[in-house]
Parts: structure tokens; C-alpha cells; sequence
């Protein structure tokens, strides 16, 4: 099946004025496939929208949403509205602190726990649940190789992504039955407005081998159905500097699903 039967005729996508999302949503619209944009600025939805409406001639619906608001997954639900949403993409989860857990206030951390955790699972709840009804579709979380480990500097964005990973991996487990593919795609340092800022705010120079965005949404989309999990650079069996390949991790949720089956049943 192509791209748009599988996954169309809708897709959202969070985190979409910028950087990686504005990759994924040019390339899903390139694709045929209508898109719900949403991001916090309305201007650079607004002027995303307008292009992919004139170059590939697909419907596009802008939401200005905060995505650490408590709210946000009922503003992204009633933004989407009753159309049939075939692709999630979650794209909104940059760390703009770039700062130890102790030296800011807790609650711009909690904010991030909010985006990354909280509105993400409501959202793939919604649409999980549409998808697993008709048969098909798929939620692809973007994440980062921080999934593996906590770090200084780092301590809440690498449980967030640690989070993601392991959240990815469930769900595709459970969807992979009712034809719903599911990805988490560990990324290594890709070359955004986000970042750029962050370095910027540090003084500190970029550093050599930023991956495109343009490339990493076309790689990624390319490798959605293979889920739960691929990491940036490498291959399926390639475990690289990782403890394990995506391949060997796919064996392992294979695994543990039948053996809680004993627990917990079919």
C-alpha cells in the first residue's frame, strides 16, 4: 500500500512550524495526504500551510496550541475534529532549557513532562483507538538517541525519551495485530532552528555531522511500517555503539509479549 492509503486521508502533525516537523509535514503532504498542523505560533502554520496548499494541492488545518498545557490534547482532538486522522506524528519535544534539573524552577520541567509524556499519550489514545478500529494507520513518535541514558544536563529530556522508547514498543505490540504500525525514531542531532537557538544561547559553535531535517522525515517515513523502533544512522540488524540492533529490541518486545500472555492472557 502506498503512504496515502495506508496512512491518509488526514494526518497531525505536532510541531510543525519548524525544523523536523515542518520536514514531515512537507513530505506528507507531498505525498497527497491533508494535514492538521499544530505548534505553538500561529504566522509560521499559517505560511506552512498556504505553501503545501499551493504545491501539492492537499487541505491543511492550523491549531496555535501549546503543547505543555494541560489542555492540549483536547485542543489537538478538536482541531482534528471527525476526520479521519490516518497518521499521528509527534514531533513537539525539543529541550530549550539546556540546564541542570536543579538551577531552573520545577515547573518548566513539569511543562515538558506535560508535552512529552502527558498530551502524547492522550493523543495516541484518540487516535490509536480511531485507527485500531478501521484497520490501519500509524503513530510515529520522533525522539532521540537521549533515550538511552541520562546524562548531565539532560536528566528530564533523556526520561522523557527513555519514556517514548519504551511507550513506542507497547503500543506497537498491541496495534501490530489490528494493522496499526507504530515508530519511535531515535534520532541523533539533527540540524534545527531549535538547536541552533540553544547553541546560539550557549556561544557555542555547531557541532559537524547535523543531520537535514528533510532527510531524517524522508528516512523516517520510509522505515514507519518496520517499527517499533529505528535508530538514526544505522540499519535494522546495525547496533552501532547501542547495547542492542532495533531488529534484536523487536525480538525482545516480541518476546515479553508472549510470555505475559501466561499474565495477563491474549
Amino acid at each position: 500500500m502506498s503512504l496515502t492509503e495506508h496512512y491518509g486521508p488526514w494526518a497531525v502533525i505536532s510541531g510543525a512550524s519548524e525544523g523536523t516537523g515542518r520536514a514531515f509535514a512537507r513530505k506528507i503532504a507531498r505525498e497527497g495526504i491533508n494535514c492538521v498542523l499544530i505548534a505553538r505560533r500561529e504566522r509560521p502554520l499559517a505560511e506552512l500551510a498556504d505553501e503545501l496548499r499551493g504545491e501539492y494541492g492537499v487541505e491543511c488545518v492550523t491549531a496555535a496550541i501549546d503543547l505543555s498545557a494541560p489542555d492540549a490534547s483536547d485542543r489537538v482532538k478538536a482541531a482534528a475534529g471527525d476526520r479521519e486522522v490516518g497518521l499521528y506524528v509527534s514531533n513537539a519535544g525539543a529541550d530549550p532549557e539546556g540546564a541542570r534539573f536543579l538551577d531552573i524552577e520545577v515547573d518548566r520541567w513539569v511543562d515538558q513532562v506535560n508535552r512529552g509524556i502527558v498530551n502524547l499519550m492522550r493523543c495516541c489514545h484518540h487516535f490509536g483507538g480511531q485507527m485500531r478500529g478501521r484497520k490501519r494507520g500509524g503513530l510515529l513518535l520522533v525522539g532521540s538517541g537521549a533515550c538511552y541514558g541520562g546524562s548531565s544536563f539532560m536528566a528530564t529530556y533523556a526520561g522523557l525519551k527513555a519514556f517514548g522508547l519504551n511507550f513506542a514498543e507497547g503500543l506497537w505490540a498491541e496495534l501490530r495485530p489490528h494493522g496499526v504500525d507504530v515508530l519511535y525514531a531515535a534520532l541523533g542531532t539533527t540540524d534545527t532552528p531549535a538547536f541552533r537557538a540553544l547553541a546560539a544561547s550557549k556561544g557555542l559553535p555547531l557541532p559537524p555531522g547535523l543531520a537535514d531535517a528533510q532527510e531524517v522525515a524522508e528516512v523516517v517515513l520510509s522505515r514507519l511500517a518496520d517499527g517499533p523502533l529505528m535508530n538514526w544512522g544505522l540499519e535494522d540488524e546495525d547496533a552501532g555503539h547501542l547495547p542492542m540492533s532495533a531488529s534484536a529490541r523487536r525480538t525482545r518486545v516480541l518476546a515479553i509479549g508472549e510470555a505475559t500472555k501466561r499474565i495477563f492472557g491474549e
